[in-house]
Formats: structure tokens, C-alpha cells, sequence
């Protein structure tokens, strides 16, 4: 639910910017949820997100989970091939593991 996965994000997001020594916290306008990859049901890969954890395997040797991290990057592949990101940006994706759920969609892959 958008909601409570904004929560979440913004909890880590934080927690990730104290990581990393930003040396402030972040402001609410500088955390994004966006909708529109995630697909219908929780821990139900959509096709986006199986070809977001191929690519991401073949091009950079990441391995990703189809509940989280591959519905994410499924997103940010889109969005900068949308220019929504421009392709010289600098991302952080914050991985946050989740390979052992891959074993549970073992059929997919």
C-alpha cells in the first residue's frame, strides 16, 4: 500500500543519508514514491521486473529479488530511458539484499 511503503522508504532513505555522512536530514520533498512498476500484488513479478533483474544481472552482476529491488530497478530503467532521468545523472540504488527470495521464484527464472 503506497502509504505504509512510503514509510518504509522514507525510514530507510534516512537511514541511508546518515549512512553515507550527508550531514543533515533529508527534507520530505526530497523523498519520492513512485507508483506504476510495482504491478498488482505484492511479491507477484510483473514481466518489467523479470527483465529488470536479467538486465541488471547480465550488464552489472547484481543480483536482485523480484519482490523489491527488481520492481525498483524496473522503474528506474524506465525512467531514465523515458529521460524522466537524464542518462548522466547520478543514481544511488540502495540495495538492500533480498537475493535469498530469488530462490522462491526459482520457476520464473
Amino acid at each position: 500500500k503506497p502509504a505504509e511503503t512510503r514509510a518504509q522508504v522514507e525510514k530507510i532513505a534516512r537511514a541511508t543519508a546518515e549512512l553515507i555522512g550527508l550531514g543533515r536530514d533529508l527534507r520530505d520533498d526530497e523523498i519520492t514514491l513512485l507508483e506504476g512498476w510495482a504491478g498488482d500484488e505484492s511479491g507477484i513479478p510483473v514481466q518489467s521486473t523479470i527483465d529488470a533483474i536479467r538486465l541488471t544481472g547480465e550488464l552489472e552482476g547484481v543480483i536482485l529479488d523480484p519482490v523489491y529491488e527488481g520492481k525498483s530497478m524496473a522503474g528506474l530503467i524506465d525512467l531514465v530511458r523515458t529521460g524522466e532521468i537524464p542518462r548522466d545523472s547520478h543514481v544511488l540504488f540502495a540495495h538492500l539484499g533480498g537475493q535469498p527470495a530469488l530462490n522462491a521464484y526459482s520457476g520464473v527464472f
